[in-house]
């Protein structure tokens, strides 16, 4: 049996029980990584595991907060004692509209009738996060002169859509986040680049009530959208590609612009 093209990696996707987390870890498996299934503790999460290693995929449960710098410590120590090390983190665990408001889609809310506890707590998960799990496994990147960031976001006009604070906000500043992540890692042999789908995607950051008239929306894209790129970005195909900014949808179009497709 040949060799599969990310054998010996060991990867972390945060957010991964579900929507594109799972798809993207899906990916990496089924190239055969070794990938550490993350989100908080539960049924969602166990069960997310299960399936995938009853595909005979090396997943492994790492529940972890990443609101908690407590937690993503105890996840950072479980990480050092069962592999070692890392060479492949994906910051994708998020939050989005529908928790200051369900309806959002349809009727956009204004910025100043977001509670503060609602615009804290997603800012918390989404970009705060972002930067406390990047904290914990950047120096053991470092400490081995190599490794891969992937930070998950969205389309620019959601950062400047009406009714979009506080998912907007956490995404762009997500992104100036992951610049300056990349030009703080440029000479550590560590890298940093962000990913997107570029259009909406069939996840669980869409509201229950509208899932079907989503499902039948003509441009509505699966999560699967993400795997190749985020296969490509683990793989030896993009050493020293950092500081990024990739949409899924165009990954073709990035390829030929980079000498690759």
């Amino acid at each position: 049996m040949s060799e599969k093209l990310l054998s010996g990696v060991h990867a972390l996707v945060t957010g991964a029980s579900s929507g594109l987390g799972y798809a993207m870890a899906h990916a990496l498996l089924q190239e055969g990584a070794t990938v550490a299934i993350s989100s908080r503790s539960g049924e969602k999460l166990s069960s997310a595991v299960k399936r995938l290693r009853d595909q005979g995929l090396d997943a492994h449960e790492l529940a972890m907060d990443v609101r908690s710098a407590e937690s993503i410590e105890s996840a950072a120590d479980w990480v050092k004692s069962n592999w070692g090390n890392v060479n492949f983190l994906v910051n994708n665990a998020g939050i989005g509209m529908r928790t200051v408001n369900e309806r959002f889609m349809f009727e956009p809310q204004p910025f100043y009738e977001v509670s503060p506890e609602g615009f804290r707590d997603l800012i918390d998960t989404n970009l705060t996060g972002y930067f406390l799990v990047s904290r914990a496994f950047a120096p053991m990147m470092v400490a081995q002169g190599s490794g891969r960031i992937v930070n998950i976001s969205m389309n620019h006009e959601t950062m400047r859509r009406k009714g979009f604070v506080p998912y907007g906000p956490s995404r762009a500043g997500a992104e100036s986040l992951s610049y300056i992540m990349a030009e703080d890692l440029r000479d550590t042999g560590v890298t940093v680049n962000m990913l997107l789908p570029g259009g909406a995607t069939l996840t669980g950051m869409l509201p229950e009530a509208y899932a079907q008239r989503f499902k039948s929306m003509p441009n509505i894209l699966s999560p699967e959208i993400m795997a190749r790129p985020i296969v490509y970005l683990a793989s030896p195909q993009a050493e020293g590609i950092t500081g990024e900014r990739i949409v899924a949808v165009e990954f073709d179009k990035w390829l030929k612009e980079h000498g690759e497709g």
